[in-house]
């Protein structure tokens, strides 16, 4: 038998995806599921996008690409960045990945030495602790309060940080509560980071997904001094709905940079020239198509939030972006369904996905018990149904 490292024996598989799978496997049986579980755009990837990706394989971009991204790929990024963010970097301080969780996992491989500390604020994406014990660090949990709508306020993180710790992860508009930061907020976290020298990885994946009014700010633009501590991790995934194709970026400071690209040679050389050839096209391209599905995503959140609200004992705090509710449900935790008692949020997801038919995530694996994550990226029709069904089967439950 062979025996697994320590490494292996921490991990633990995605609650996410495994709420989708068993939500598959019900629906291959037969039974009509509504699924609330997944972050996963319902829209088709653009069609000058996927046109672009076509002619990519047509012009015979299907062999090995450079591991830190096609040149015109990282230009169109540095381009984006500049036009869109105020930030200039070269082309060396830009590197593209197989999606922005590899940026993420690579970025901690290159700056965590075994020990080291990484704040994660909770509510976190599941990924986030997990990563950084595969980089051997201790990943920090910092609570945040939903008064706040869960940011992290400056003088918490001032007051999280050791001499141990190496970098705090931020993640804005966040998965799973949808909150994001204003420029001056986010400023004033900068301010904290680059008084103590320590890096920020600034998960900014969701950034087209901001419904404020407000324009969505990075922290390495919004403080200045910040930038040079600062890796800005985003991809085309969730604004262009293109999940699968996997394609994210990191960029900031140089020796970080080109690390990142000689692990990712390491791990996979790069992504296919074909899905470059396409996400340079999502990014120099029309972004009419992103403005429509944001709208949509808009609606669809305060469709969701008026449903929950009918809902008697269910409280939910009004998102600022992304495509996650985080409603709390502890009036059904200790309830019980045919003499079972249900202990957690995840025993509850569990019940709502048996008895309504509806998939859910319990909060526990996002730092948030208590809690439930629903994704709303799916239609106005099924939110509906979905969350009809989940007020029947909670009303159940004595």
């Amino acid at each position: 038998m062979i025996k697994l490292s320590q490494r292996a024996q921490q991990m633990k598989p995605s609650a996410t995806l495994g709420m989708a799978a068993k939500a598959k496997k019900l629906k291959a049986e037969g039974v009509d599921v509504i699924s609330f579980a997944v972050g996963e755009p319902d829209f088709d990837t653009p069609l000058h996008i996927r046109e672009a990706g076509k002619k990519g394989i047509d012009e015979g971009l299907t062999r090995y690409t450079p591991s830190n991204g096609i040149p015109e790929l990282r230009i169109a990024v540095r381009e984006k960045l500049k036009r869109e963010n105020n930030l200039s970097y070269s082309d060396e301080e830009i590197v593209v990945t197989c999606g922005a969780k590899q940026a993420i996992y690579n970025a901690l491989q290159v700056i965590v030495d075994p020990g080291d500390e990484v704040i994660v604020p909770a509510p976190y994406w599941v990924s986030y602790p997990d990563q950084v014990l595969l980089a051997a660090g201790r990943p920090v949990i910092l609570a945040t309060s939903e008064a706040d709508s869960f940011r992290v306020k400056p003088d918490k993180l001032a007051g999280a940080i050791t001499p141990r710790t190496r970098a705090v992860i931020l993640n804005y508009p966040s998965n799973p509560t949808g909150s994001s930061y204003s420029a001056e907020e986010i400023r004033q976290l900068g301010e904290v980071i680059a008084d103590r020298k320590i890096a920020v990885i600034s998960d900014e994946v969701y950034e087209k997904l901001l419904y404020t009014g407000e324009r969505h700010t990075s922290i390495a633009e919004a403080c200045p001094r910040c930038k040079e501590y600062t890796i800005v991790v985003n991809g085309v995934s969730k604004s262009y709905a293109m999940t699968g194709w996997r394609m994210g970026y990191a960029a900031g400071p140089r020796d970080v940079i080109s690390k990142i690209a000689e692990i990712t040679g390491q791990q996979n050389t790069g992504i296919p020239g074909f899905v470059q050839k396409a996400c340079v096209e999502a990014i120099r391209g029309p972004q009419d198509e992103v403005e429509r599905m944001r709208q949509e995503f808009k609606a669809r959140r305060d469709l969701m939030l008026e449903a929950l609200a009918s809902i008697r004992g269910m409280r939910c705090h009004v998102p600022d972006g992304a495509f996650y509710l985080l409603p709390g449900v502890e009036a059904w935790i200790g309830k019980s369904w045919n003499g079972n008692r249900i202990p957690d949020a995840d025993t509850l997801a569990e019940y709502l996905l048996e008895e309504a038919h509806v998939a859910t995530v319990g909060g526990d694996p996002f730092g948030a018990p208590g809690f439930l994550r629903l994704s709303y990226a799916t239609s106005r029709q099924k939110i509906e149904e979905g969350v009809a069904r989940l007020s029947k089967a909670l009303s159940r439950l004595a």
